[in-house]
Formats: structure tokens, sequence, C-alpha cells
């Protein structure tokens, strides 16, 4: 049995990484937790405590404050380490939220640091192929030292609801989210200002930095209804109450390299979806009519209406539409389709030659 060590100040229950940790159980990996002190210095507490050696070292997501401890306790050792960040810090910064100019001393120092993190791995986990180039280019990553895992959903939440009956007099669109830029909420408030067709409902669910500018933005729209965030363990009954599920609209490159998790747990319970276009997707995803996964020109309201419009206008296939979704899912982001991508990492990974440590 192969053992990972999961290190740093994680958060075992976000969705990411819970479905890792699910997969890797049911690989029969052992996995032991490491949550240091103090993220910097977290090699020496590791070795005063005695850590017991493990076969691989996992860094998981967001933990970019971990990694270069995590590789010096590791390669002192010959443990190889994966490093699966999910989103960079540099281009969240400077690209999406745009605290800091592309030539700022602030941005080169950033983007100089994340190379460092992400060099200091001997495997980088990408959500998709796009993340996989981004991560190659920007931070000088070899290629076939960087693994894509796709995100997936919780299947034991998220599956189809095959009770559901869409009221054509009542036809219901669902976005849930964070309210940032990505997502591009502006837009779907946009697109519900100009749709003139009384039996479709907009809801808009969650919180964040944009929700209450959406608010404003709405007005008093009777189409829009904003709802309070529910427990995740809730989410998929909110999912299967709703008729066509909304993915992402940002126009940002991060927008267009990503699969977010409301797409992968919407089609898990066979929906339709409309998304952003994204080269993230699968080619033969780009059918709507066929992969139950509409895709639209980002930041368009127009386009988003257009979309909502032609499916509401042949609800009675919203029910096929939400099988092509799922059979989609099943083909592209399963738990079996992980597992193998989780499997395919980590046994790559342990057969790699270790740096020798500075």
């Amino acid at each position: 049995m192969k053992t990972l060590l999961w290190w740093g100040r994680f958060d075992p229950a976000y969705s990411r990484n819970g479905i890792l940790r699910q997969l890797a159980y049911d690989l029969d990996y052992q996995i032991i937790d490491f949550h240091p002190v103090f993220s910097s210095a977290a090699n020496i507490e590791a070795s005063i405590r005695g850590i017991a050696r493990p076969d691989l070292v996992w860094v998981p997501c967001f933990r970019q404050r971990d990694i270069l401890a995590a590789s010096r306790w590791a390669h002192s050792r010959g443990i190889p380490v994966i490093f699966d960040p999910l989103i960079s810090a540099w281009d969240k910064q400077v690209f999406e939220r745009k605290k800091f100019d592309i030539n700022s001393i602030p941005a080169h120092k950033l983007l100089k640091q994340e190379q460092k993190q992400f060099q200091s791995a001997d495997t980088v986990i990408a959500d998709t192929e796009e993340h996989a180039r981004f991560f190659s280019q920007s931070f000088h990553i070899k290629p076939e030292n960087i693994k894509v895992i796709h995100v997936g959903a919780d299947e034991s939440l998220f599956q189809p609801d095959k009770q559901h009956i869409t009221d054509p007099n009542k036809i219901e669109i669902l976005f849930y989210g964070s309210f940032i830029n990505l997502q591009g909420p502006q837009t779907i408030i946009e697109a519900a200002k100009i749709c003139k067709d009384n039996s479709i409902h907009w809801h808009l669910l969650g919180n964040g930095p944009l929700l209450e500018h959406c608010k404003v933005l709405a007005g008093k729209q009777s189409n829009i209804t904003f709802e309070d965030w529910v427990e995740y363990s809730a989410l998929p009954v909110r999912i299967q109450q709703a008729d066509i599920l909304l993915g992402v609209f940002g126009s940002s490159e991060k927008a267009g390299r990503v699969i977010p998790n409301k797409v992968y747990q919407a089609m898990a319970c066979a929906r339709p979806v409309i998304t952003r276009a994204s080269n993230a997707y699968a080619a033969d995803l780009k059918d709507g009519s066929q992969s139950g996964l509409f895709q639209i020109k980002e930041n368009n309201p127009q386009a988003l209406l257009d979309a909502v419009m032609a499916l509401a206008n042949n609800h009675n296939s919203l029910p096929e539409y939400g099988h092509k979704s799922r059979a989609s899912y099943e083909r592209y982001f399963s738990s079996n389709i992980i597992k193998n991508e989780l499997y395919d990492a980590v046994s790559g990974t342990l057969t790699m030659p270790i740096p020798n440590p500075h």
C-alpha cells in the first residue's frame, strides 16, 4: 500500500480535495495528514515531530505557501512531491483581479515567487489541458511534468433526478456561485432584463463581491430572484429543482481555461448547461444538441438569452439534453475517469528521479 502525505494548511472538505482523497482511498492509497503550525518552517516541524516516511508528498490546492517547505523536507529524504495548485496566484492578482499591472514590480515579484514554487514540485497537477499549457508557459515547467486531473463532482451527492418534470409555464434558470468577475453574473442579469418571456424565471444563488452590484443592476425585475447560499449537501436538490443550469460568462483568459465546479455538478445531475465557450472542453462537446453543454460567446447577454430561449422554446427536449449532459459527464469527468488520472499522476511521479537537495 502506497502512502501519501497530504501536507499543508488545507481544507480536506473542499470539493477538489474531498474527491481526490476519496479516490485515493479507492485506489488503496493510505493518506496521512500533516497540518503544520507555520507553512514556511513546516520542514523543520516535520523533522522534529518525526513524521513517518511516506511514498509521496501531496500538496493540495491553493497551498502555494506550503510547497517550498514540503519539497525541502521530501527531497532531502528522496521522496517525490506532487503539487495540485488549481489556480495561479499571479494569474489571479494580475489578470483576474487586476490588482497589479503586469509590468509592475509586485507582479514581477509574484511571478518569480510562483515560478520557484511550481518548479520545486516533481509533478504539477492541472485541472484542464488549457491550464496545463498556461502553467508550462508561465512557470517554465516541462509539459511532461504536468498531469491533468479534472475536478469532477462528488457522485455520492450529485446524481440525476428522474422525477423532475419541467413546467412550460415556469421554466427555472439557475446560477449559483461566489459572484466574482470570472463567473460574469452581470451578464446573467443583463440577459434576464432583456428577456420578454414571462414563463422564464432567473434565479441567482450565493454571495460574493459582485452580489450587491448585481442586485442594483437587477432593480425591480420580477423575473430575477436572488437566493441565499445553501449548505453543500443541499446543493444537489437545489440543482434538481431547476430546468437549465448556468456556468460562467466572464471574459478573462482564466475563465477560458477552467471548467468550474458548477458545470461538473450540473452535468452530473443531468441538467442541460449553458456556459461560455472554452477550449478547456473536448472538441466533441462543442455541439450542445449532442453534448447537453451549450457554449456561447463570453460576456454576451444577448447570446445567453438566445441560448436560454432556444432551450425554453423546445422544453420537451430538456430531459433529452439532460441525459446527454450526464452522458458527457460520464465520458469525460466521471469518478472512474478521474481515478485513472490520479493513478497515472501518482504512479508516474513515483518512478521519476528525485533531484538532489540543495
